[in-house]
């Protein structure tokens, strides 16, 4: 095919009908994509379509979906450097497609050097507005809200950044259905009170105010990665909250010590096997004070509280502490649901829900949902 002289530069700030998705600082100059199934939206109307990519990392590099008319059609990782990429060419110059570049890989809380950047498009024709969706939802939780291990066989065990989707993922299978924009804040092996090895910084609530607090390194910060989330500019209609899976697996964890302090901290079991008391009601505190974080920055969101892919022992302790949150305030708009467990077939790379956990979910959730809504 002939090199296409119509082919026109535009940076994301001259887009007036560009639509970003994820938490971000709000810069488009150019615009860092933090998280889980954030990126861009476009209605585009010509034949040939181009965006312009950076990327470094040491570690975990990031990958992309693109979807045209709600079908994903490509997906690739991106190696670092700053390049062009085509997302389609050959396309009839007189449809509109409706374009979504989607960053399939979560935030990399353990590489500093991790960070992605879309600078600007290249493109034949016209961008249109885009329609509002009816709803707002943000997801919050782990690993399996990350889509880790969607991708890839059964067998497949590396921690690579490859095994992860959002495409694939409850939280977009809800948000389609549901005719809705979606938010993700999530990472592997986090929890509510700790993470799966006992460390307890690694909480989501901690971080939740910041735009993207859990990263780590010089480069993020200087992209904006600690500042303040602006909650103001999207007040989701739903907040649906994935955590617990992995404070259930720090009671099977040895201590974690932390190394600046000497301290030390272990979720215990009792030797018949059941949980400590004291530390179920430490979790069930955590659970209590996030909600509360939850409901100060989303004034008016449905709060619902999921669990349930990788298995509910924790779901007793997240019902008595949302039961107790309900008395304490008169919420009416809080509540829990379990998610159908992962079994033998349903089961993905990583010993990790795969894409029929993830569909079973969704379709269970999508139920639930919209009784509330």
């Amino acid at each position: 095919m002939k090199e296409n002289r119509n082919l026109k530069v535009h940076t994301l700030l001259d887009i007036e009908n560009l639509k970003v998705h994820g938490r971000t600082t709000g810069c488009l100059s150019p615009l860092t994509v933090f998280w889980t199934g954030s990126g861009i939206e476009l209605n585009a109307k010509g034949s040939e379509l181009w965006i312009e990519v950076e990327v470094d990392y040491d570690m975990y590099e990031p990958w992309i979906s693109v979807v045209i008319n709600s079908s994903p059609v490509s997906r690739q990782m991106l190696t670092a450097g700053r390049y062009w990429i085509c997302v389609f060419r050959g396309m009839n110059e007189n449809e509109v497609k409706n374009v979504c570049i989607v960053r399939d890989v979560q935030a990399m809380n353990g590489d500093p050097a991790s960070f992605m950047q879309i600078h600007a498009v290249k493109f034949d024709g016209e961008f249109l507005p885009i329609e509002e969706k009816k709803y707002k939802i943000e997801f919050i939780g782990d690993s399996i809200t990350s889509g880790e291990g969607v991708i890839g066989a059964k067998q497949e065990d590396d921690w690579i950044s490859m095994w992860f989707s959002a495409i694939d993922n409850y939280s977009t299978i809800v948000a389609k259905a549901l005719n809705a924009d979606y938010r993700v804040i999530s990472e592997s092996g986090w929890g509510v009170l700790t993470s799966w090895d006992n460390n307890p910084h690694f909480n989501i609530p901690q971080y939740y105010e910041k735009v993207c607090g859990i990263l780590t390194g010089e480069k993020n910060e200087t992209l904006g990665a600690f500042k303040a989330n602006d909650f103001d500019s999207w007040q989701p209609d739903v907040v649906v909250v994935n955590l617990g899976t992995n404070d259930r697996g720090a009671f099977n964890s040895p201590e974690w010590i932390d190394e600046v302090t000497g301290e030390t901290y272990k979720q215990r079991l009792n030797e018949d096997g059941t949980f400590n008391e004291e530390d179920l009601k430490t979790f069930e505190k955590a659970v209590y004070d996030f909600l509360v974080k939850l409901r100060k920055f989303n004034k008016s969101a449905n709060i619902v509280w999921v669990n349930g892919m990788l298995g509910g022992e924790m779901l007793p302790a997240i019902y008595r502490a949302v039961d107790i949150y309900v008395k304490n305030t008169g919420e009416k708009k809080v509540s829990v649901f379990q998610l159908p467990n992962t079994n033998e077939e349903t089961v993905g790379s990583r010993k990790h829900p795969g894409k029929l956990s993830h569909e079973k979910a969704a379709i269970e959730l999508i139920g639930y949902l919209k009784e509330i809504l």
